[in-house]
This record gives C-alpha cells, structure tokens and sequence, in this order.
C-alpha cells in the first residue's frame, strides 16, 4: 500500500492526463485498445488510492475532442470500453462511496453511453468519499466556448447584463462550476503539453511530468508525486513575506 501523504499539504483536486496507454500495448506487441483495458483497470487503483492520500477530487482525462482523429476501429473500441466500464465499476463506485460526474460534450456521444453515464451520476450523487470526474469527449476550448454561448444567451434573454460578467461569472458557466480547481495536474508517459485540458480551472495549478505510462502508473508512485507536490511552494501570482 502506499504510504499517505502530508495530510496538510496534500492536493484536494487532482487532474490526470491518463497518457501512454497506446505505447505500452506497442511495447508487448499487442493492439492499442489492449493498452486502453489496462489503462481502465489502473483508474481504479488509483480512485482507491485517493483517500487514504488526502485527495478529496480526482479529475480523470478519457478521451479529447481531438481523438476522434484517431482510426475508426480504436474510437469505436474506446467507446465500448467505456459503456462495459461504466457497467462492471457502477456497484464498486456506488458502494465505495465515490461521487461519479462526466464533463465535456455528450451530444456527439453514443445514446446507451450517454444513458450510462445520466444513471451513475444520478446513482451516486450522494456519495462524498472521492468526486471522480471524467472527461470524455472534452477539450478546454470546446468547454469554455461552450460556457461562452450559454453566458450569452443569459444576456440575450436579459438575465444578465455585460456589466454582470467577470471571471467568476463565466467559471459558473463551465461543465466544472460544482468542483474546486485543480492544484495539481499529472501527466503520464513523458509527454510534457497540457493537450487542451481543464485550461480556466489550472491558471494556478501545480504539474508534474512523469516518464511512467498510464498503465503502469501504480499507486506507489501516485503517493511519490503527491509526497513532492508537498514541498512546492504556491504562491498564486504572490510574494511570500
């Protein structure tokens, strides 16, 4: 088990850009969608791991609004993925006490997903444990343009004026408006880019950059992360006296 985390100074909120999960498959000579299972099992090592960390929020980044670039064969095989996962963990992540949310555009998504998706966060609404969030078809510019014509249309029917608007009233408007921001951001697999994730919510946020890819990213090394992330000083555009 992984030793826990300064409890004072570990992140509430921690968002992951899950990466790799394509290359470690390449790596043993098996198809892609085999790294995509082994990334989906790692996810729930990782949620159980939150607690006994101190991390009350995790942020979890499943699939971009720029993956759909990918081949037809894989997208298709990550959205089964995704249906099968959310059915075989929704009775582990109810009875675990983990808050289940979805952020980012559904419209494109598959109708049986986006039902699946509708019941586990309705199933779970009352859990307070660990809040998972997961990013599926979601791209920070997408999400903020999306919040931008809804404030809009607000304007438009005369419920809010230009006056009205500053950053706190557009933040209320982003599919994250319920969560705290994020005060550490990792990303696995040796790529160091943010790939258009969670850009409004991490003005401030701390990142860590590790070589390990997602399917092997244990919870051991979650717990070494957050252990460094505890010697940071944040200082949010401040001095310190």
């Amino acid at each position: 088990m992984p030793k826990d985390a300064d409890a004072k100074a570990a992140p509430a909120h921690v968002a992951i850009i899950m990466d790799g999960n394509g290359r470690w498959a390449q790596k043993r000579g098996r198809p892609r969608l085999f790294g995509h299972h082994a990334g989906a099992r790692r996810v729930r090592e990782i949620v159980e791991a939150c607690p006994q960390l101190g991390v009350k929020y995790l942020t979890i980044f499943a699939f971009s609004t720029e993956n759909w670039k990918r081949t037809q064969s894989e997208v298709a095989g990550l959205m089964s993925l995704f249906r099968k996962y959310l059915r075989r963990e929704a009775d582990d992540l109810y009875q675990s006490g983990v808050c289940v949310r979805f952020i980012g555009d559904r419209v494109r998504l598959d109708e049986k997903l986006v039902a699946r998706m509708d019941d586990l966060e309705l199933r779970t609404a009352g859990n307070d444990r660990v809040h998972l969030t997961v990013a599926l078809n979601y791209g920070g510019r997408d999400e903020v343009t999306r919040a931008a014509k809804r404030l809009a249309y607000e304007i438009e029917q005369g419920r809010l004026t230009h006056q009205d608007v500053d950053a706190e009233t557009l933040a209320g408007f982003l599919d994250t408006h319920v969560l705290p921001d994020p005060d550490l951001v990792i990303r696995t697999s040796g790529e160091a880019r943010i790939s258009n994730f969670l850009l409004w919510q991490s003005a401030y946020a701390e990142y860590e950059f590790v070589d390990t890819l997602w399917p092997d990213f244990s919870a051991e090394e979650f717990a070494k992360v957050l252990s460094a992330y505890s010697n940071r000083d944040r200082r949010f555009g401040a001095v310190r006296a």
